[in-house]
């Protein structure tokens, strides 16, 4: 499309020529792919379940819900800093990655993003994060968002996940942080009904991810990684698993006895524990690959459901 044709004082003036040509469907398919491969690295649906922890706590430390303007940064500085643990984790892992069947369509084993991209991205992801949470929330909410990244990449990844059969016990400290972080961003303190919060999602952590363990146990065999069942076996995973999962139970009802949760909380926290404690029993005593697959499940369900209930008690307490 002409802009400008013809002649002037100083000469003719040379046609300039804007293209209007859409984008093809090849350029967009690419586009969309490469953002899938990047969101990939992030862990989208582990990421979305600690952002549901982040902004039930939110909800809980103002009984009621904050500003938005300080929810949206809330949330976005605690993905970006969910995405850069794990993306950064999937560079480290890339090469476990491309052993087990699990993992191998994520985006660096299958080949879809460069090494170095991936930790370029993560690098990005974490100083974004940091730069976010100190500018529209708080410093300290900032600074447990670089020690969960740091938790999570050093401790548990370089660390612990290839040496010992407690990594997701004491790794899973670095997936319990964002409910720290969502109550300093309403708060900007730590307080002991916070530190009770971090201890439910703490506790929640290896019923939950040993169940897994026990349906991909064959992946972490090939890879040599030393998961509870692996090193152990599934009769002592069934074990700890029911122990754990009455350490939860247990750790729930302190929050109403510190009357920081009401009677609606007592009777929800009492409900679903005692649905994953039976799993557990189950799982014990039936051996079977079912019981793990429906206590992985309802673990997912029993996070979101306490913390929803958290959520009522104290709008309504």
């Amino acid at each position: 499309m002409s802009i400008v044709k013809g002649n002037s004082e100083f000469g003719e003036v040379p046609s300039l020529e804007l293209s209007t040509a859409p984008i093809s469907a090849e350029q967009t398919g690419r586009i969309r792919q490469t953002l899938s491969s990047y969101i990939n690295l992030m862990k989208p649906h582990v990421t979305i379940l600690l952002l549901g922890t982040t902004l039930a706590t939110m909800a809980i430390a103002d009984r009621g819900f904050p500003a938005l303007g300080l929810v949206l940064a809330t949330l976005l500085g605690g993905a970006m800093a969910a995405g850069s643990a794990n993306s950064l984790n999937c560079y480290i892992d890339r090469d476990i990655d491309q052993i087990m069947g699990r993992t191998q369509r994520r985006s660096l084993p299958a080949g879809k993003v460069s090494a170095r991209n991936a930790l370029f991205f993560g690098l990005l992801l974490g100083i974004g994060s940091f730069v976010i949470l100190a500018a529209f929330v708080n410093l300290l909410s900032a600074g447990l968002a670089v020690g969960a990244i740091l938790f999570y990449v050093i401790i548990y990844t370089m660390g612990l996940k290839r040496t010992s059969t407690q990594n997701i016990v004491i790794g899973g400290a670095a997936g319990a942080v964002p409910v720290l972080i969502g109550w300093t961003a309403v708060t900007n303190s730590i307080t002991l009904s916070a530190i009770w919060l971090f201890a439910i999602v703490f506790y929640w952590t290896p019923p939950h991810f040993w169940a897994l363990s026990l349906l991909i146990q064959k992946d972490y065999e090939k890879a040599n990684i030393p998961m509870l069942p692996v090193v152990m076996g599934e009769r002592e995973t069934h074990k700890q698993i029911l122990l754990y999962s009455f350490l939860l139970l247990g750790t729930t009802l302190v929050l109403f006895a510190m009357h920081t949760m009401g009677y609606i909380y007592l009777i929800g926290a009492v409900g679903l524990g005692g649905v994953l404690v039976y799993m557990a029993i189950r799982l014990l005593l039936d051996k079977t690959k079912k019981w793990a697959r429906t206590l992985f499940w309802y673990s997912n369900c029993y996070l979101a459901a306490i913390f929803a209930v958290m959520v009522v008690d104290r709008v309504i307490h």
